[in-house]
């Protein structure tokens, strides 16, 4: 698998489908997500920072943060309903589109010899809410936000 991400939708639901492997043990990906610092340093395209305004990484638990590009911001919330060493769901919305609340699974799969497969779902509403994400330029922001997380592994994490 290279380093693109592969990104699949489901022609039966309206599911986004994303996979790719990372030089990383699934305990290092985990904190990767649930670590408020470390997800600051890496989510989203290259063009923006995170802002972290509330990270609670446990089951039952919430985040919000504010992606910042230059003079404008775009904030993201949501609730963790599980939270796993092996899997993590959440709910993630876009404030500018409140009803668009999407179901996300990510799922840590060691691969062994310290290398991690990520596998994420995300559950849309509608097929025309999923199919707006996917015209978005989402892959853009994706690939390059787990390119600075290669980055960020092969730096370390503390």
């Amino acid at each position: 698998m290279s380093n693109e991400v592969a990104i699949e939708a489901d022609p039966r639901i309206p599911v986004i489908r994303m996979t790719r492997d990372f030089a990383a043990t699934p305990a290092q990906l985990f904190r990767a997500h649930t670590d408020p610092a470390v997800f600051a340093r890496w989510v989203g395209p290259d063009a923006t920072s995170a802002r972290i305004e509330q990270w609670d990484a446990r089951t039952g638990g919430s985040w919000s943060y504010v992606a910042v590009h230059g003079d404008a911001e775009y904030r993201f919330h949501g609730c963790f309903h599980e939270v796993r060493t092996d899997r993590i769901v959440q709910t993630f919305t876009f404030d500018g589109e409140p009803d668009g609340v999407a179901l996300e699974t990510l799922w840590f799969e060691d691969l062994g010899g310290g290398r991690t497969r990520l596998r994420t779902q995300s559950l849309v509403d509608s097929f025309e809410g999923r199919d707006a994400w996917l015209r978005s330029g989402m892959e853009v922001g994706v690939n390059e936000g787990y390119a600075e997380l290669d980055k960020v592994l092969a730096d370390g994490l503390d």
